[in-house]
């Protein structure tokens, strides 16, 4: 048996919440978690929608049945599974510099700071689009979720890349994913490489929380 690969053209959809235009100070890029949906997923972040923000939430490339209930038939995304891992991986990281390359077809770089917001298994989405893709981005948001153990952080160009995103670790203190352990392990590797970071624990579990989320935003 032998495997193929080609390159294969597919639609892919994001969602966006405030105007763009000459207002517009910030663009936020949140990737949404596991089993979530863009547009919904985008819900959550309407806190931050102040007239100056323009949010721009890309959707997972592989869509799924959440539940096996012919009632239900929920839908979910994500962004990869273990199964030909580095090939997904190349793949989002690619869709999101499309997605940054379409909005600032319409919106001025020069004049806004770039925010990108990971959560959930997000935070390892972006972590690799910021580290590996082609995008500038002046501050990423790690939010319950961790560096991806994956990421050589050894090599450049994506130490530099993260050292210049003003890097944001958000978790909730009760966290059933993000415990104490993943905690240190990411803030160690983090110190080693040199990379600043500041740290927003609070009291939640894994979970957007809309008044940290103000707090970040002002920050």
């Amino acid at each position: 048996m032998d495997e193929h690969r080609i390159t294969t053209r597919r639609s892919a959809r994001y969602y966006t919440l405030g105007l763009a235009g000459a207002a517009t100070r910030e663009v936020w890029f949140a990737c949404h978690g596991y089993a979530q949906l863009a547009g919904r997923f985008l819900e959550k972040l309407r806190v931050l929608d102040d007239g100056h923000r323009h949010l721009v939430a890309p959707e997972g490339l592989s869509r799924f049945y959440l539940s096996e209930s012919a009632a239900e038939r929920r839908v979910g995304a994500c962004w990869m599974t273990r199964e030909d891992r580095l090939a997904e991986i190349d793949d989002y990281v690619h869709y999101l510099d499309a997605v940054y390359a379409a909005v600032f077809a319409r919106v001025d770089r020069a004049a806004v700071t770039v925010h990108a917001l990971g959560y959930s298994q997000g935070a390892a989405t972006v972590s690799r689009w910021a580290g590996m893709g082609t995008a500038r981005i002046d501050r990423v948001v790690l939010w319950g979720g961790e560096l991806p153990p994956d990421l050589d952080l050894s090599k450049e160009p994506a130490a530099e890349r993260l050292r210049a995103g003003r890097l944001t670790f958000v978790y909730g203190r009760s966290d059933e994913f993000i415990t104490p352990k993943i905690v240190e392990t990411t803030k160690q590797r983090l110190r080693e490489h040199a990379i600043p970071y500041r740290e927003m624990p609070f009291d939640g579990g894994h979970e957007l929380n809309a008044s940290v989320l103000t707090d970040l935003a002002a920050s």
